[in-house]
Formats: C-alpha cells, structure tokens, sequence
C-alpha cells in the first residue's frame, strides 16, 4: 500500500509540477517515476527531503527570471527541468532508498542519501542566487575573473548560497536522525563537497561549445538557443551537465557517508 500510494503521490506531484511550469513533459515523468520510489520505499521522512530540494530548488529557478534571463543562453538547459536533469540530481537518491528498503537497519543509506540531494540542492542555490552577485565571479581552478554563467565560476554569495542549500536538506535529515550533531555536519560537508567538485569539473574537464553566431561560448548542444549549431571548443563531449550533476550527487553521498562513519 505505501508503494502504490508513493507512486501515486510521484505522479501528483510530476503533474502539477509541469502545470505549474517547473518540469518538462519528459521531466515530469521521470520525477513520477524518481518520487514513487523514494516516497513509496523510504516513507514520510525519506520523501519529505526530497520535497525540500525539488520545492526550494524550483522556487530559486523561477525567482528573479528577468535579472537572470540574459545568462541563460551560457546554460545547457533553462529553468524548466527535463529528464535528463531530474534523473542526474535524482537517480543516487533513487538508489539509495532502494538500498535502504532492502537493507533497513543500515543507517547510512540514510546519511548517504541526504548527502546526495544536499549537493544537488547546494549547487542548484549556487547557480541560481550566485549570477546574481554584484561581484564579478571568478573562475575556481585559477581565480581568473570570468563572465558571469561561466561554468565553474564562484563568487562569495554563490559560496554562501551553496551552505545554505546544502544545510537546509541536513536540517532535515538531523530531524529524523541521531545524534543530530554528527548527522548535520556530515551532511552539509556532503552537499559542500559535491557542489565545490560541480565547479570544479565544469571548470576543468566539462564538454564547452561556442556559438559562431553570438560569439559566446555556453554549454548548448548541439544547438544553441539562437538555433545555431556549436562547435566544441574544450572539455569532454561526453561529460555535459547532466552527467556533473550525476557526478555532484554521487560524491556529497559519498563524502557525507564518510564524514559520518568517522564521527560515529
């Protein structure tokens, strides 16, 4: 029963998320599919995490479009999340709450898990408040000043957004784990940690284009949002944001994981 209802609450959700502008067709159905395991295998708490990050997250896309609309063209996708971004910022979470299902007297599925969405939840309140700083960002690697949506450029109040978004979701987790001590600071070095090595893979290894018609560079392909095809300029083709995103996820679960076993 509590798996059915968990699929049916996925699809609610899905649903009125994509009425709502939040989600694309496709992305409303991988968040049905990612939601309906994790509210009907992991139950009220596990769900209620990820309602933190998917509320928080959508509410800072859609916060201050106008100032942040002339930086969407640098970004591969817009405010709207589609399949692929749901099932990178998801499918560790998804993963997790399957393993605690079969495992359930393993506590670190839970600690991993909130690590997981603590780093993607960081680095979406990074991307999103960060362009808006009134300083200029400046690249990770080298701290070179960049143009604002350069991937892998920081700025002080992205860092701030960052352990903000991350200790929101550990807040949460401290709720329904103990001891809360060791649960919340594990999780937010988690979310810190996956976010920092988000910027750091887009500033290093991540696939970068170019648009011949704008003259800018952005992370579009193989179109950009002008309709001209890009041309790789630098980075891994393969590695695009998505698989960051995936990548994010993976090491805040892993490092919020760790954190924890050594404090426990």
């Amino acid at each position: 029963m509590q798996l059915m209802g968990g699929i049916a609450l996925g699809i609610i959700v899905g649903y009125a998320a994509f009425r709502l502008g939040a989600l694309t067709a496709s992305g409303a159905f991988a968040a049905a599919v990612v939601g309906g395991l994790i509210f009907g295998f992991g139950g009220l708490p596990w769900a209620s995490l990820l309602l933190l990050f998917f509320i928080s997250s959508s509410l800072l896309s859609r916060a201050y479009r106008q100032r942040k609309m002339p930086l969407s063209e640098k970004f591969a996708k817009g405010a709207q999340r589609d399949l692929g971004q749901v099932a990178a910022n998801g499918s560790v979470a998804a993963a997790l709450v399957l393993v605690h299902w079969y495992f359930p007297q393993m506590a670190g599925a839970w600690i991993a898990f909130a690590g997981s969405l603590a780093a993607v939840n960081a680095d979406t309140w990074a991307t999103e408040l960060g362009v808006l700083s009134s300083k200029a960002p400046r690249l990770i690697t080298t701290g070179k000043p960049v143009l604002r949506g350069t991937s892998g450029a920081v700025t002080l109040a992205g860092y701030l957004a960052t352990l903000a978004g991350a200790s929101l979701i550990a807040l949460g987790a401290g709720f329904y784990a103990t001891p809360a001590l060791i649960v919340i600071p594990a999780v937010i070095i988690g979310g810190l940690a996956g976010a920092t090595a988000d910027s750091i893979l887009g500033a290093t290894l991540q696939g970068i284009y170019y648009c011949p018609a704008c003259g800018k560079e952005t992370e579009s392909h193989p179109e950009h949002h002008c309709g001209t095809e890009t041309r790789h300029v630098r980075g891994w083709r393969w590695l695009n944001n998505d698989v960051v995103n995936f990548i994010c996820a993976l090491i805040g679960a892993g490092v919020a994981l760790g954190g924890w076993l050594l404090a426990a």
